[in-house]
């Protein structure tokens, strides 16, 4: 890792939606309050060209780089920005929103209803991809700031550039999806659908009035996750982390945790709980679900101009290459920019958030190129580059 980091940062809040002024989502339903959480790193230029707009995944934060007073802990892709990184906030001005629906800052189902002075709880209306949009225009409006040169995240945080990208074509230079989807597969769905039933059939759910009583579904909450995060993993990366190594190591059978890999879990799980709501949790996968925006019959592809780049990585088996090249058959097909590589990484779905050494460079030259002004070129072939030894 190159540079030594922006040290402590801070995490500012607004208010950007108000009762005068309400959230209109893509239903209808009208939102407000809206407050957002957001962190920024680096300086805007005086005519705002250097944005670059950073989008987080699932269980993501606003908290992408630096720290907040401990330098062990380290915001979620402080590896990819800062002084000399691929975001590099000598050049960029880089800015990382806690997304609507979330429990890290923003508006979502554990904030007050103002209409009943109680959490939303399943009372908050659902929402698209194309709403956190919305919320994210509205940031940047606040800022000064009209356009990106790049937006780019990792798998939900991809779903979320590439809407962007579609809808608002000369707001954003370059659109970079790392691990994205344009679509989620059944399986993708199945997967989804088993976490929220772990959620809300967990006694302690209280039909999502937890909060109200003093509770929390841990049990479910704690096996949605473990669940999810076998899917972040490859079968080569658990392989070289636990194989089949054993905590005590006796003769004996038990039908308690034993193997290494099962306390990783309880760990994964127990900790997930410390940072994260079941609320968002069900919202937030529920939109992944339901995003399809090549199936909107009023896109036209002939108007966008922004360039992509879409990164996939050859043990992702959660978003597979599949999903990339079907998006970048796509996007071709209408005289869109755009280029695609396959890294290999024997870390899976997690990839995109580890120092894989050709990731980040063609994340940085990306960023580099784009920056540089939103442009139509021949579309390019797909290519795959090659990690023999990613961390």
């Amino acid at each position: 890792m190159t540079g030594a980091g922006l040290g402590r940062v801070h995490t500012q809040r607004v208010v950007l939606f108000s009762r005068a002024d309400p959230l209109v989502l893509e239903s209808g339903a009208r939102l407000a309050p809206v407050e957002v959480a957001y962190e920024t790193y680096g300086t805007l230029d005086n005519d705002a060209g250097n944005a670059v707009f950073v989008l987080h995944a699932l269980t993501g934060d606003a908290h992408a780089a630096g720290h907040h007073g401990d330098p062990d802990r380290p915001g979620w892709w402080d590896n990819l920005i800062g002084p000399r990184r691929p975001l590099d906030t000598e050049r960029f001005f880089v800015i990382c929103p806690n997304l609507l629906g979330g429990c890290q800052g923003t508006t979502g189902p554990t904030s007050i209803d103002p209409e009943t002075g109680r959490p939303y709880g399943l009372s908050f209306p659902l929402f698209t991809v194309r709403d956190l949009t919305r919320v994210h225009r509205r940031l940047l409006a606040h800022l000064g700031i009209r356009r990106v040169a790049v937006a780019i995240g990792g798998s939900l945080g991809g779903m979320q550039a590439l809407q962007w990208a579609l809808d608002h074509p000369r707001e954003v230079g370059g659109a970079a999806l790392i691990c994205a989807t344009a679509r989620l597969t059944a399986q993708n769905i199945a997967f989804s659908a088993v976490a929220r039933a772990a959620i809300m059939e967990d006694p302690e759910f209280a039909g999502g009035r937890y909060l109200e009583h003093g509770r929390s579904p841990r049990v479910g909450l704690a096996t949605a996750r473990k669940l999810a995060h076998i899917t972040y993993l490859s079968e080569e990366s658990m392989r070289r982390k636990f194989a089949r190594a054993r905590r005590d190591g006796g003769p004996g059978m038990t039908l308690a945790t034993d193997f290494e890999v099962e306390h990783y879990l309880e760990h994964q799980g127990n900790s997930f709980l410390r940072r994260f709501d079941a609320l968002s949790y069900l919202y937030l996968t529920r939109v992944m679900d339901y995003f399809d925006p090549l199936a909107d019959p009023t896109l036209d592809l002939a108007a966008v101009d922004t360039r992509f780049l879409l990164i996939s990585f050859d043990t992702d088996w959660r978003f597979a290459t599949k999903h990339s090249l079907h998006l970048a058959r796509e996007l071709r097909a209408g005289g869109v920019d755009v280029e695609h590589f396959e890294v290999r990484s024997p870390w899976g779905h997690d990839s995109f958030l580890l120092e894989v050494p050709e990731y980040h460079r063609r994340v940085a030259a990306f960023v580099d190129g784009a920056a540089g002004g939103a442009r139509r070129a021949p579309a390019r072939e797909t290519q795959t580059s090659s990690v023999s030894n990613a961390m």
